[in-house]
């Protein structure tokens, strides 16, 4: 086990990570609607299909290579994949800085999509240095990198996006350049030679990451809430920035503000609630509060007909936060310690092929109703639809799902549950 010194720079440097590749990918969107349309010369309604098409290549890359990265990271380390992944997330802000064409933006999606790996690198990162009294609170730094860059991103992608739409993205980019050089001079490895494996092809794809996880009883239903929740927030990058411009008339600067305040709110939930709440109801507990509160918010903003509404929202459904953690150290928890990254990378590409689902899906549902010949306006339903597969995620909870058993491993590596 590493050291606890080192374990808490780590988690501190792997938070830092987090937070700057969260605060590059939303610090973008704020500018999308009017960059895709400078771009292309598409309506609203048309570039939120544009935009839809660029989420897929982003999530298909990340469907295909998180497993591979994951396994690798099992096999070589956490710190050189981290290194690699924040790199070329940097690469891919440049080369949409410079884009002038529609598909120069593909090129970059598609390595954005191979480095989206450092999430669940990094979340195999925080399973290195975690043991079963601290799992879920760690694992709610995820959830506070999240909020936090999802809460400074917008705003000042917002504040740039006033002096033109590419300017976030070559901030982006400055901010991954940033993130690798910090990472490079003081980020530790984790994973000790003993807990590391042999690399298998088998097991690096993403249906062979995903099959592999039947070894480990009880994490099925895991999964499957675990896709139905991701399904279900797929509508936030898919849509918030459209919706709010043609529902409500904002600008970049006040859809970076909206999402900043969502963010912060998350950041808050797990910061101050998650620590507390978290010993007094247990996992189980809490992640039903977050998964009921995500729903909630879904027919929230799908019926928030007037601007105010949205905050009003955004403050009675932050709750939703709590989801996350508990449902990642339900997971950990089952799974060996040299299978972690492998465990991270199956679920990178769950939540990858949702994000391949979900942002066309949303998106044209979104251009359906708002469209000039739409046989009813309203700029609502994507988040209506979001909000029935929250309400699946929520009984599949609550009817297969209790509270995690241990797992360990026998000497000859064999996943045995406690």
């Amino acid at each position: 086990m590493i050291d606890p010194k080192s374990a808490r720079r780590g988690l501190v440097l792997v938070f830092i990570i987090l937070f700057l590749d969260i605060m590059g990918i939303a610090i973008i969107v704020p500018v999308l609607p009017s960059y895709l349309k400078e771009l292309t010369g598409d309506t609203i309604s048309e570039a939120a299909v544009d935009g839809g098409w660029l989420l897929l290549v982003y999530s298909g890359m990340q469907f295909l290579f998180a497993p591979l990265i994951g396994n690798l990271s099992d096999r070589f380390g956490r710190r050189p994949i981290l290194l690699a992944s924040v790199l070329t997330f940097a690469l891919d802000n440049l080369i949409c800085a410079l884009a002038v064409s529609y598909w120069m933006l593909f090129v970059g999606r598609v390595l954005a999509g191979i480095s989206g790996a450092s999430f669940s690198t990094a979340a195999a990162y925080i399973a290195d240095v975690s043991d079963d009294s601290n799992r879920a609170r760690n694992f709610g730094l995820i959830g506070i990198a999240f909020g936090t860059g999802f809460a400074l991103g917008p705003v000042l992608g917002g504040l740039l996006g006033e002096f033109g739409p590419r300017i976030p993205f070559y901030g982006a980019a400055a901010l991954s350049f940033l993130n690798f050089v910090v990472a490079w001079f003081l980020l530790p490895e984790t994973l000790e030679s003993h807990n590391r494996r042999r690399f298998e092809w088998r097991r690096a794809n993403p249906l062979g990451a995903l099959k592999q996880m039947r070894n480990y009883p009880g994490i099925g239903w895991v999964l499957l809430v675990f896709f139905l929740l991701w399904q279900a927030h797929a509508v936030y990058p898919a849509v918030w920035s459209f919706v709010s411009s043609y529902r409500y008339g904002w600008s970049e600067g006040q859809i970076g503000l909206s999402l900043g305040i969502f963010g912060v709110g998350g950041a808050l939930v797990m910061a101050l609630v998650l620590p507390r709440i978290l010993p007094l109801l247990g996992e189980w507990k809490t992640g039903a509060i977050g998964l009921i509160f995500t729903g909630l918010g879904l027919f929230g903003y799908a019926f928030a007909f007037q601007g105010w509404m949205v905050y009003a929202v955004i403050l009675a459904t932050c709750l939703e936060s709590l989801a996350d953690p508990p449902l990642r150290s339900i997971a950990s928890a089952k799974v060996p310690p040299s299978a972690q990254g492998e465990l991270q990378g199956a679920l990178s590409s769950l939540s990858s092929l949702t994000t391949i689902i979900g942002p066309l899906m949303f998106a044209q549902m979104f251009s359906t109703f708002t469209a000039p010949d739409a046989p009813v306006v309203f700029a609502g339903a994507p988040y209506l639809l979001a909000g029935l597969f929250m309400l699946f995620a929520i009984g599949v909870y609550l009817v297969k799902l209790r509270p995690a058993s241990a797992v360990s491993e026998d000497p000859d590596g064999a996943p045995q549950s406690a």
